[in-house]
């Protein structure tokens, strides 16, 4: 472009910088965004209207935040503002989890082990106290880098008074209903944090484990093994030999045969389908089973072998028998097709054992130790022994008396505590439950999830249905100090438990004034009042019990406790978002509670989330150094990023994240904002749309097509949004935004716009598209990029903010253009897409054959052939079809198919606008000329 001609160009300009500087001017941004209180704003402007209530799940209080944490987050925010553009009122009140067993065990590894266990409960309960605050607000802070709008000077916090009483008015409402019962069961015990645990406090992990085959002798004789009568043994398979002990029964299939196999001079049975496998197995040869009188070998069903009985293994010389039971679970996979049974240390063995009334022997401590003493109930030869440490004295003890068959160590999957990482005992203790099948609690979950919640994805509504199937009854009581106490009384006098509505009430209105802590401090006569008697013995003597409710209760009440205490959200909510461990979590433990208490779900809707891995798949951690710090990122790249990276991924599946993934981010970060930047470059102080728009029904072909075509995405964003597939948003957005606009519309028009005269029409008309295009942009971007569109706010003109100073408070684009205006313009604009792809490969291909030399495209002309129904669509517009293909001249032609095919221009290359056209005695296209003209006569 010739220098002298430069100032009669309509070159771009505009204040906004090409640098983002994201790191720097982020947290100025946010500043503004506090001193201007813009939640309160964006809530004042929708107020009345329909509220839109995502219920955050509150993150646990330990630590500064992670990449999960900011995926989470960032995703809430997402899906808010997008929920404010639609005008709804969207009341955000982040919460913090405050309670359970994690913060509980940093305070006890401060002061010491010793030192925890001889302190007061209230004590601890203050320095818990202490330390969740003082964590809440570092992850308050980095919430708030991110961008995310809410009330973040009023969350809700699990230890407020309300929430205390919550937890217990939702406890009376389902003991009410008879959900609630004390009993003695197994459940998951961690032996190092002394409590018991909850499915979903529980992870799995590989371990190694002695596997044994052991015979057991028999004390009854099946019909048809008479002769063997005293030489009959049942051999059985366990990977826990330290549960031997404990041993009640075994267990069969119910419908399984079992046979009697020949071994030294006795007796031993086991499935039939196994003997082959076993005999091997332990070396006994070629199986030799016993026969009955007609010759045919002795069978029989699990069912019938039921009620026979064996010499318990550890404690049988004192006269203890076992039991031979049945049950379907029971499998001819592994072992012998018997297993033994020690319904105390066992979910599937305790409820197979209670259904043929076999006792729950519980020998085993708080600490994984056998208790002391000779006889059933105790360690027995293995006193006070740890019972992994007791596992091979066990083995080695059945060997010296000839009862061993078989040992072998095999590695299985094996349930860990969640915080300690150690390996759990399942262990019979007096616990409270939650009854999923007494009154229905199950059944009413299941219909619940199937047909009265929306899930997204969809499949994960089958996650957590399994989950709610196949889970045992809830055990919701904790032996720790950290937590609302589950609200049950002892009397000292007759040894009672005492829970009713009268406690429950005097309990209810004590955690309101004084919040759970006053449970530890205050006396129970202090706040039963007349509530303080025992109904059994008539006692006055009531002491407050020690457990503590599960900290799944202690979230899961939030719908209480939060949506439907506080008077700006509602309940149910709208939305929970989570991830999908949350599925055995906080969705589970929510959906439970509010059923159980109120025979509604707490929710209409949840979404479901991966995890964040690295770039090779695998879990963060500090030992790989692979853990990305979204606080560093901030920091060092800016917040927008991080949310643009949420955004790209499918974050329904298992996401993964690195430095490379976010340079990639970073980079399509770039396309976006040197779009806003291009588009503002030609608008920023010389387009106003109150005076310049031109109406669309007078706009230029190509504008409008385009103008349609920008229609049609912001409904499929649209769509994809409110369907919270982020990443449709992304992908849709990105390549138009690169494939169709940088590289197609707005490279193409950017010749109207420098070199027409300013104020003509055509590039009015242009203008017009642009404005709209950065109108849509900006909005479908601001739930995504909100410091960068509030930034892109400051250089719009007056009229075209909707009277708002913050891209926050922006409404949803309205288009232009109706949906059958746009769906009638696609065809059209989708034959010039199709036709420009077809021009660039022809003009590489001319130019490679040397057919053209000039390698700017204004130097061409192309031959268009099309099929008659396309040309039909296009007939008439050689001339946008050229401005669209940035070429000089374009013929049409019929054909059978699309071709195209590419000449050298006709005419002279205008020194001003660089294109092929006819030039006159000024030397200029005539177009040029009277741009030039004005512009000389404006001086």
């Amino acid at each position: 472009m010739a220098n002298e001609y430069k100032k009669t160009m309509n070159l771009p300009s505009t204040s906004f910088p090409m640098r983002a500087s994201l790191a720097t001017r982020e947290p100025e941004r946010l500043k503004v965004w506090r001193e201007n209180n813009v939640y309160e704003m964006v809530r004042k402007k929708n107020a009345g209207h329909d509220k839109f209530v995502l219920h955050d799940g509150p993150p646990y209080a330990n630590g500064p935040i992670h990449i999960g944490h900011a995926m989470n987050k960032v995703s809430k925010d997402i899906i808010n503002r997008y929920w404010m553009m639609q005008g709804r009122d969207v009341p955000y009140v982040p919460g913090w989890d405050c309670h359970g067993q994690p913060i509980e065990h940093k305070v006890e590894e401060k002061v010491g082990t010793k030192k925890f266990n001889e302190m007061p409960a209230a004590e601890i309960r203050e320095m818990c106290n202490k330390f969740a605050v003082e964590n809440i607000e570092l992850q308050k802070s980095g919430f708030r880098r991110l961008g995310v709008l809410g009330d973040w000077d009023h969350p809700y916090l699990t230890l407020y008074h309300q929430h205390d009483a919550a937890d217990i008015e939702a406890f009376k409402a389902m003991f009410d209903k008879g959900m609630v019962y004390r009993g003695h069961k197994p459940v998951h015990w961690c032996t190092h944090c002394h409590t018991a645990l909850a499915e979903a406090e529980i992870e799995y992990g590989d371990e190694v484990s002695p596997a044994i085959f052991v015979r057991f002798e028999m004390t009854t004789t099946p019909a048809g093994l008479e002769d063997w009568a005293g030489k009959l043994f049942v051999d059985i398979w366990t990977t826990t030999p330290w549960t031997l002990p404990a041993d009640d029964a075994v267990i069969l299939h119910p419908e399984a045969t079992y046979v009697a196999v020949k071994h030294d001079g006795a007796a031993e049975l086991m499935a039939e389908a196994l003997v082959a496998r076993d005999c091997e197995k332990f070396g006994y040869g070629e199986p030799e089973l016993v026969c009955g009188a007609d010759g045919e070998p002795w069978r029989m069903t699990g069912e019938q072998l039921c009620h026979n009985k064996y010499k318990q293994p550890i404690f049988g010389d004192q006269g203890v028998v076992g039991e031979f039971i049945y049950a379907d679970y029971v499998t001819l996979d592994d072992g012998t097709g018997i297993v033994h049974a020690a319904p105390g240390h066992g979910v599937d063995d305790y409820n197979a054992g209670s259904k043929f009334g076999i006792p729950v022997v519980m020998p085993v401590d708080d600490d994984g130790r056998f208790y002391v003493g000779d006889e059933m109930g105790t360690g027995g030869p293995w006193s006070g022994m740890e019972v992994n440490e007791a596992n091979p004295k066990i083995i080695e003890w059945l060997g010296e008396r000839g009862m061993l068959i078989l040992h072998e160590d095999i590695n299985h999957s094996y349930p860990h505590c969640w915080r300690c990482h150690q390996p759990v005992l399942f262990r019979a203790t007096d616990q409270w439950f939650i009854s999923m099948d007494k009154t229905g609690l199950r059944a009413e979950a299941l219909d619940t999830i199937e047909n009265k919640v929306a899930w997204y994805p969809e499949h994960a509504k089958n996650r957590i249905g399994a989950m709610v199937e196949g889970r045992p009854d809830w055990c919701i009581s904790r032996q720790r100090n950290w937590g609302v106490p589950i609200p049950s009384f002892t009397c000292e006098d007759c040894g009672e438990t005492v829970v009713n509505d009268a406690t429950l009430d005097a309990v209810i209105k004590l955690f309101h004034e004084k919040g759970s802590d006053a449970w530890f401090t205050d006396k129970p006569e202090d706040y039963l009042g007349e509530a303080c008697v025992c109904p059994k013995c008539g006692g006055h003597h009531l002491k407050a019990g020690k457990d503590i409710l599960d900290v799944w209760w202690d979230s899961g009440v939030s719908w209480k406790a939060v949506c439907e205490f506080r008077d700006e959200l509602q309940y149910p909510a709208d939305m929970y978002l989570e991830g999908s461990d949350q599925h055995r979590g906080w969705f589970q433990s929510s959906l439970l509670t509010s059923l159980g208490a109120n025979d509604i779900a707490p929710y209409k809707a949840v979404v479901s989330q991966g995890f964040t891995l690295d770039g090779q798949g695998r879990k963060m951690s500090k030992s790989l150094g692979n853990v990305i710090d979204p606080n560093k990122v901030c920091a060092e790249m800016g917040a927008d990023i991080l949310r643009l990276w949420v955004a790209s991924t499918d974050t329904s599946h298992d996401v993964a994240v690195d430095h490379e993934i976010l340079a990639r981010t970073s980079d399509a970060y770039r396309r976006f904002r040197n779009t806003f930047r291009f588009l503002l470059g030609e608008l920023e102080g010389q387009f106003d749309p109150e005076h310049d728009l031109v109406p669309v029904d007078e706009m230029e072909r190509y504008d409008l097509l385009v103008l349609a075509r920008a229609c049609d995405m912001h409904e499929k964003v649209s769509e994809a949004y409110a369907g919270y597939r982020f990443y449709q948003v992304y992908r849709s957005l990105y390549d138009f935004v690169v494939t169709e606009l940088s590289n197609g519309y707005l490279n193409a028009t950017k010749d109207r716009m420098y070199c027409d005269e300013p104020g003509s029409k055509s590039r009015r008309s242009a203008q017009t598209c642009w404005y709209y295009l950065l109108e849509m942009l900006l909005r479908d971007l601001q739930p995504i990029l909100s410091f960068t569109t509030d930034e892109v706010m400051a250089h719009l003109p007056e009229s075209a903010r909707d009277g708002q100073t913050f891209a926050a408070l922006l409404d949803w684009w309205s288009e232009p253009l109706s949906h059958d205006e746009v769906a009638k313009l696609l065809g059209e604009y989708n034959v010039l897409l199709e036709a420009r792809g077809a021009y660039t490969k022809a003009n590489e291909a001319a130019l490679a054959a040397g057919t053209v030399s000039e390698k700017t495209s204004q130097a061409t002309r192309c031959v268009l052939t099309l099929p008659a129904e396309q040309l039909e669509l296009v007939r008439g517009s050689e001339a946008m079809l050229a401005e669209a293909f940035v070429c000089s001249e374009v013929e049409l032609a019929s054909g059978d198919e699309l071709a195209c095919e590419v000449l050298p221009a006709h005419g002279e290359k205008c020194p001003r606008c660089w294109n092929w056209r006819p030039l006159g005695a000024d030397g200029l296209c005539c177009r040029c000329s009277h741009a030039v003209a004005a512009a000389t006569k404006a001086e």
